[in-house]
């Protein structure tokens, strides 16, 4: 539905899925209603007093005291219980509106975490935020200020044409063309109004888009001189969202007050014309003259309310499709077992003519096979776009693959279970990403099962403690948001430390000493050999030079391994991996 009008029957549909949240919340939801049903009660219950008080008991020189007494002492009574109600009444929908929206944002959460990379790469992260924050807060407004009103004005319009029937029939009959007409033209401005809500909301999730893009790109932005470009595309999106607004705008200004008052001076006109007919031929009871036109001008009302109000409730329904849209995606992670039994002892792994592509038509990894022994360090190599990230991505189990098989210790990786891999697959990324939060915190990624000598220990491991010590607070210093007061270096060396802290049978470095200069990464080199001890570890690099000890190392071009070998090995052969040699160590020209 994203990017499309909502017909009648999708808003149906959205809305009674967007109700059902309710029924997490029987007893608040009861009691919201109950409060609203007597607050309505109350409402219709004082035009009627004054009717009784002006027909029965209004007589020149003759005043019933007690009578009287009582009428006033009632019409008080119901007029301050009303004011208490009502006041309970918008609490406990505050109440549940909060609690529908507090459950749907995390719903909204938890499926984020849930879908699969592939979402996340066609997907912008403006455009996420938008629907966990904007949208939500859009339908809390109708639960607040639209749900309320539409069920205690509906509730007040059949009481008040039922009381317009016990008082006058044939007055009640002339007053009910205003049903269609009040309905046509919340037909129209639902039609109308549910394309432009649909158009703001996009214009909005492209101005996040474009504000998030900005704020993290805001170093290459200053640094290539984009501040104008930025500017421009932004106006433009800005305009785009100006425009959709303006549309409502005037639609709201033509359908909603205007509309509806020529409606209210038409019925007016209707009664007022019916009792100055009936008086040319029998009186004219005043009490009842008052309680009609007290009734239609309560009538309408509400019935302003509702039209006013239909704004924010098509709001709602956009923005509810476009989170809907979200909990509805299948882009899912690969699923996998939650009990599985089985256990990741050996480490050992195996490609089986594995084939993968991103968008289901070019392979990008294509009939892969090898094998990698328990305790091996393998290295992946090849130019940009070759497919060795992508192999990273299929055992760490970011994408499904399309054909073959990946097992481990001899068992498909599908049998285990998601917290089996994640526990045993330590990941390394070239460009690591800390927490917010201190540095302990961050090494052992708030596992409390991980304890102070452990941190200390992955530390020292990798030779980050030195600079740690040096921080504030050494362990107990808060990084920053990305851990944007460190070094590149620095983060990379965090980075190292949180993945040997977790103990990984299985340890994956996807360019993990890029950001480290020559002098930490031999420190990291000696670490590296000693972390290597006892695990399985694939290794993707572009200097040669750090992978010259590796058991094997796969040469892959265009999705498929070409070479393979140890490193003497592949010198030997005199291919690829050669040629890559002899230009990163200026041994031929990189022209020829």
């Amino acid at each position: 539905m994203n990017g499309q009008t909502l017909t009648a029957k999708e808003q149906r549909r959205v809305l009674w899925r967007l109700l059902s949240y309710m029924g997490r919340y029987k007893k608040e939801a009861a009691l919201a209603f109950f409060l609203l049903l007597l607050s309505t009660a109350g409402e219709l219950a004082g035009p009627y007093l004054v009717k009784v008080f002006i027909d029965d008991y209004l007589m020149p020189g003759r005043l019933a005291f007690e009578p009287v007494a009582a009428l006033a002492a009632a019409y008080l009574g119901v007029l301050g219980a009303k004011t208490v109600i009502t006041y309970f009444q918008l609490v406990e929908f505050q109440r549940l509106a909060l609690y529908i929206i507090q459950a749907l944002r995390m719903d909204v959460f938890s499926k984020v975490h849930r879908l699969g990379m592939s979402y996340f790469d066609r997907t912008p992260g403006g455009s996420i935020v938008s629907r966990v924050t904007n949208d939500t807060e859009a339908i809390k407004d109708m639960f607040i200020s639209v749900l309320a009103v539409f069920v205690q004005n509906g509730l007040f319009v059949i009481g008040v044409f039922i009381t317009m029937f016990v008082l006058n029939v044939r007055l009640a009959l002339f007053c009910l063309f205003i049903l269609p007409a009040i309905a046509l033209i919340m037909r129209t401005y639902r039609r109308y109004s549910s394309v432009f809500y649909q158009d703001m909301r996009e214009r909005l999730s492209e101005l996040n888009a474009k504000l998030n893009e900005s704020l993290q790109g805001m170093a290459i932005i200053q640094a290539f001189r984009q501040q104008q470009r930025l500017y421009r595309e932004f106006a433009a999106v800005n305009e785009a969202h100006y425009r959709a607004g303006m549309r409502n705008i005037r639609l709201d200004g033509l359908l909603l007050r205007p509309a509806i008052d020529v409606i209210y001076m038409v019925s007016i006109m209707v009664v007022l014309g019916f009792f100055g007919i009936s008086a040319l031929e029998s009186p004219v009871e005043i009490g009842v003259l008052y309680a009609f036109v007290n009734y239609l001008e309560r009538f309408f009302e509400p019935v302003t309310q509702m039209m006013m109000r239909l704004s924010l409730y098509q709001q709602a329904i956009v923005s509810a499709s476009r989170v809907f849209a979200l909990l509805d995606r299948e882009e899912e992670a690969p699923f996998h077992p939650e009990q599985a039994p089985y256990t990741i002892e050996r480490g050992e792994i195996e490609f089986r003519d594995v084939s993968f592509s991103y968008d289901g038509k070019r392979d990008v990894v294509k009939r892969v096979s090898f094998v990698i022994q328990p305790g091996q360090t393998v290295a992946f190599v090849g130019h940009t776009g070759s497919g060795k990230s992508s192999i990273i991505n299929l055992l760490m189990r970011f994408y499904e693959f399309d054909r073959g098989d990946i097992l481990l210790d001899g068992r498909s990786i599908r049998d285990y279970s998601r917290t089996e891999l994640r526990r045993r697959l330590g990941l390394v990324l070239q460009d690591p990403f800390l927490f917010y939060g201190t540095v302990r915190d961050n090494i052992r990624m708030y596992n409390e099962t991980i304890d102070e000598e452990r941190v200390r220990a992955a530390a020292r491991l990798v030779q980050a403690e030195p600079f740690i010590e040096r921080l504030p607070g050494g362990y107990d210093h808060v990084l920053a948001e990305r851990g944007a007061t460190l070094s590149s270096g620095q983060r990379q060396l965090l980075s190292f430390a949180r993945t040997i802290a977790a103990d990984p049978k299985i340890l994956v470095l996807d360019e993990a000493t890029a950001h480290i200069d020559t002098e930490t990464e031999e420190a990291i080199q000696e670490a590296l050999a000693r972390m290597r001890k006892g695990r399985t570890t694939l290794v993707i690099a572009h200097r040669l030079s750090t992978i010259q000890d590796a058991d094997q190392i796969f040469v892959l071009k265009r999705g498929e391994i070409v070479e393979r070998g140890t490193h003497q090995q592949l010198l030997a052969q005199r291919g690829i991996y050669y040629q890559m040699y002899l230009l990163q160590n200026g041994l031929v020209d990189a022209r020829r």
